[in-house]
């Protein structure tokens, strides 16, 4: 079923399951907090998020320039400020398809389509989970010892998919892999996809320590 959402489009891919803070400064973004604020009820406050692709902006050309699978957020904390910004964060409750883009109204808003998680984690989850586990201790070591201190420390879920959605949110890889991950159809092709890509970044960092793929300051963004 179809349905409307204000969109805040970043240059980068959001997942469900994580929290998120951004910065709001754009007037149209601006306007965006002011409508969802509006909303008692703060369980349906509720606002989309596509990825940019790289190389296009957001405005006359509108579709074009997002990724159709995107992330439904739930404003979740708002911090007003005395010049008219907020600093919010938001967390992720699902995906989204984005079918038509909205640009005429004080922000973006799209008709899309709710992308349901498939009913439980489906087969060989916990066995891909595992192989998924494993191979992120290996992956965060040798990060670890090529930046001489520890990163992405804390313990993992247990839940299969909410696992999937973790370990690509926390993962140190490009925007197409994130977008890639985000659009698969569960969580044992979410994992299994994950462990070869951290088996890849792994042997690149062993090669060479100095690619920016070993770089983990990598989650500061503007979202205007």
């Amino acid at each position: 079923m179809t349905e409307r959402l204000p969109l805040f489009p970043l240059n980068t891919v959001l997942f469900p399951g994580i929290s998120v803070p951004l910065r709001v400064f754009e007037d149209r973004y601006r306007a965006l907090v002011h409508e969802l604020m509006r909303i008692e009820d703060p369980a349906e406050r509720l606002f989309g998020s596509c990825a940019i692709r790289e190389g296009f902006e957001v405005g006359e050309r509108g579709g074009q320039s997002l990724h159709r699978v995107g992330c439904v957020l739930q404003l979740t904390e708002v911090e007003s400020h005395p010049d008219g910004t907020f600093d919010i964060v938001a967390v992720g409750r699902g995906r989204l398809r984005l079918e038509s883009l909205e640009t005429t109204g004080e922000f973006l808003a799209g008709q899309v389509d709710l992308v349901d998680e498939p009913a439980g984690p489906g087969p060989r989850a916990d066995e891909t989970a595992t192989v998924a586990r494993g191979t992120f201790e290996t992956y965060r070591t040798v990060l670890s010892r090529i930046r001489g201190e520890d990163v992405l420390t804390g313990d993992l879920p247990q839940d299969p998919t909410f696992l999937s959605w973790t370990m690509s949110a926390t993962c140190l890889l490009t925007m197409r892999d994130r977008q890639m991950l985000l659009e698969a159809d569960d969580a044992v092709i979410r994992l299994a996809m994950l462990t070869e890509m951290m088996r890849e970044e792994i042997r690149a960092m062993v090669v060479l320590p100095s690619l920016p793929a070993t770089e983990v300051s990598r989650t500061g963004w503007s979202p205007n």
